[in-house]
C-alpha cells in the first residue's frame, strides 16, 4: 500500500439485514455527494428517511431474480469492488465495460445464527444462508487498499469521523482493520452453517471441525502475570458466566471466568437449596439445606480455610440472610440464578465483589461439547452430561447402605464430578465434610480429604473428624483396597465407587470385612 490515505469515497454499496444506525449512515453520505446502490430492504429504509439510492438492478441493467437470490452477483458490482486503482490494466478494463468503482460496501448479512437459535426448520434456515453477502463483503476486503469494507453498525461511526477527518477518505489502517473484522465475520458465519449442516447429518465429529467467538473482554492477564488472555462468547446460550449479567464488582479476571463456571455448574447438579464453594476449579465445600443460609453453613464447614478468596454459586435466588452469611467472607465471586433486592443491598456494601445473574440454571444433562487444546490441535468430547440416580445403582457388598448413607452416597457422587482426578469426596447428611482433589494415587487423595476433615473439625471446635460417620465417593474404581481402607479408617461407612477393577473382588472382600455398604455406578467421572 503506498498511500496512507485512499481517494475520497464516491460510491457505497450498502445491503444490510440489520437496520441499526442505517439513517444515520445514510444521511451522512448522501450530504458528502456520496452515490449509493442498495437493494430491497435496505433501498426501501432508505429512501423512506429521504436518502437518495440507486437500487442495483438499475445500476446493473439485471432486475433481481429468484425472490432475491440473485442481486448482487454481478461484474458490475463486483468489477467495482475488486478492480485496483493503482493498476493500469484493472484500469483499462474498468473503462472498457463501463465499471465503476465502488469505494465502500456495508453489509451485514442473513441472521442465519438467530434463525437457528430460534428453532427455525430446515427450510427457513436454509433461506438465512446469505451467499451474495459474504461475497460482496469477501471481495472488498481483499481490495482493502481502495475499498473500506463495513460489517458491524458499531463501525458506522469509525468511518464517518475518518472522512470528515480525511476529506472524504478514509485511512490504510482503518481499511486493514475493518477487512480483518470482515473476515472473522465470514469466518463465523461459514462455521455457524458447516456446525448446523453437520447436525442436520447426525455427524457429531464432521471431518472438519470449526469455531468462532466473539471476543467480550481482553484480561489484564491470564492465569498468570506474565500470560496474555481474553474472554470470548459463542453462540452457546447455556446459562452460565458467558450469559451472566455483572451487577457490581470489579472486572472479572481469567481466573475468576473459570472458577465461577465451575461452581455454576456444580450447583446445577441439584434440586434442593445448593450453595457450592469453589478454589482453582475445585469445590472446597458443597452443601445442601432448606435454605441458602443453611446450606451455605455446611458447605463453608467442611474446608472455612480455603474458602476465603473464594467463589461462591447458589442454585436459588439468593435472598438477604444468605447474602449476609456470604459477605462476612472475603470472597472473589458470587454467581446466583437471582438475588433479591435486599440481598443486592447487602452485597452492595462490598463493592469489590463481583456478583453475577444469570437468570437460569444449566441444565447438567443436556448434550455439548467441550474444547481441550493440544499443540497442534484440540481435543473435542461431549459435555459428562451423566447423572447417576438410585435406579443406575449395584449394591455388591453383604449390607444395603441405610436410606440416608444413600442419599448421601448419591450427593457426594454428584459433587465428584466435578472435582479434578484423582477425586474423593467425603460427605454427611446432605455436606461434604472432606475432599481430596488432582492426586496421582488415589489413596492420596483418600488420606487429603479424610486430613481436611480432621482440619475442619478442629476449626470447629469438634473433637472428631467431620468424616465419622460419612460416606465417601470416588470418582473412578479403586485399583486396590488400600484406598478404600483408608476412607474406612477416616470414619466412612459407606461407598460409592464406579467399579470395574480387576481386583473388584478384593475391594468388595475388603468392604465386607470393614462392615461397609458399597454401591457401583457403572460410570466414571474423570475430570482433568
Amino acid at each position: 500500500m503506498t498511500d496512507n490515505i485512499a481517494n475520497p469515497i464516491k460510491r457505497a454499496l450498502i445491503s444490510v439485514s440489520d437496520k441499526k444506525g442505517l439513517e444515520a449512515l445514510g444521511r451522512f453520505l448522501a450530504d458528502n455527494n456520496v452515490e449509493i446502490l442498495s437493494t430491497g430492504g435496505s433501498a426501501a429504509a432508505l429512501t423512506a428517511a429521504g436518502v437518495p439510492v440507486k437500487e442495483v438492478g438499475a445500476h446493473t441493467g439485471f432486475p433481481e431474480i429468484m425472490d432475491g437470490r440473485v442481486k448482487t452477483l454481478h461484474p458490475l458490482i463486483h468489477g467495482g469492488i475488486l478492480g485496483r486503482r493503482a493498476d493500469p490494466s484493472h484500469r483499462a478494463a474498468m473503462q472498457a465495460h463501463g465499471i465503476a468503482p465502488i469505494d465502500l460496501v456495508v453489509i451485514n448479512l442473513y441472521p442465519f445464527e438467530a434463525t437457528v437459535a430460534g428453532g427455525g426448520d430446515f427450510e427457513t434456515c436454509i433461506e438465512n444462508i446469505d451467499i451474495g453477502g459474504p461475497a460482496l463483503i469477501r471481495a472488498a476486503a481483499k481490495n482493502h487498499e481502495s475499498v473500506t469494507i463495513v460489517t458491524d453498525p458499531a463501525d458506522y461511526e469509525s468511518v464517518m469521523a475518518a472522512m470528515r477527518d480525511n476529506d472524504g477518505a478514509t485511512t490504510a489502517m482503518l481499511r486493514k482493520q475493518l477487512a480483518a473484522v470482515a473476515y472473522a465475520r465470514t469466518a463465523a458465519y461459514d462455521s455457524a452453517i458447516a456446525a448446523w449442516f453437520a447436525g442436520q447429518n447426525g455427524e457429531i465429529f464432521p471431518e472438519r471441525y470449526s469455531f468462532s467467538g466473539t471476543r467480550a473482554q481482553i484480561m489484564r492477564y491470564g492465569e498468570n502475570p506474565h500470560q496474555s488472555a481474553a474472554f470470548y462468547k459463542t453462540a452457546d446460550t447455556r446459562p452460565g458466566v458467558a450469559t451472566a449479567e455483572q451487577v457490581q464488582g470489579k472486572e472479572l479476571s481469567y481466573n475468576n471466568l473459570n472458577d465461577t463456571d465451575a461452581a455454576f455448574e456444580l450447583v446445577a447438579e441439584f434440586d434442593k437449596p445448593a450453595v457450592a464453594i469453589i478454589k482453582h476449579a475445585n469445590p472446597c465445600g458443597v452443601a445442601l439445606g432448606d435454605t441458602l443460609e443453611a446450606a451455605y453453613a455446611k458447605a463453608l464447614r467442611c474446608d472455612p480455610v480455603s474458602a476465603f478468596g473464594g467463589i461462591i454459586a447458589v442454585n436459588r435466588t439468593l435472598d438477604a440472610a444468605a447474602a449476609e452469611a456470604m459477605a462476612a467472607l472475603f470472597l472473589e465471586v458470587i454467581i446466583a440464578p437471582d438475588i433479591d433486592a435486599d440481598a443486592r443491598a447487602v452485597l452492595a456494601k462490598k463493592k469489590n465483589l463481583r456478583v453475577l445473574v444469570t437468570g437460569a440454571l444449566p441444565d447438567p444433562g443436556a448434550a455439548g461439547m467441550t474444547i481441550k487444546a493440544l499443540a497442534g490441535g484440540f481435543l473435542l468430547q461431549g459435555r459428562d452430561a451423566a447423572r447417576v440416580t438410585a435406579a443406575d445403582l449395584s449394591c455388591v457388598t453383604e449390607r444395603a447402605p441405610t436410606d440416608q448413607e444413600l442419599s448421601d452416597l448419591l450427593f457426594a457422587f454428584a459433587v465428584c464430578k466435578h472435582v479434578k482426578s484423582n477425586a474423593i469426596v467425603y460427605a454427611k447428611q446432605g455436606a461434604t465434610v472432606g475432599i481430596g482433589a488432582g492426586q496421582m494415587s488415589r489413596v492420596d487423595s483418600c488420606r487429603i480429604a479424610a486430613q481436611k476433615s480432621a482440619d475442619a473439625a478442629e476449626a470447629a471446635g469438634e473433637k472428631e473428624p467431620l468424616a465419622k460417620g460419612s460416606v465417601v465417593a470416588s470418582d473412578a474404581f479403586f485399583p486396590f483396597a488400600d484406598g478404600l481402607l483408608t476412607a474406612a479408617a477416616a470414619g466412612a461407612t459407606a461407598v460409592i465407587q464406579p467399579g470395574g477393577s480387576i481386583r473388584d473382588d478384593e475391594v468388595i472382600a475388603a468392604a465386607n470385612e470393614k462392615n461397609l455398604a458399597m454401591m457401583t455406578t457403572g460410570i466414571r467421572h474423570f475430570r482433568h
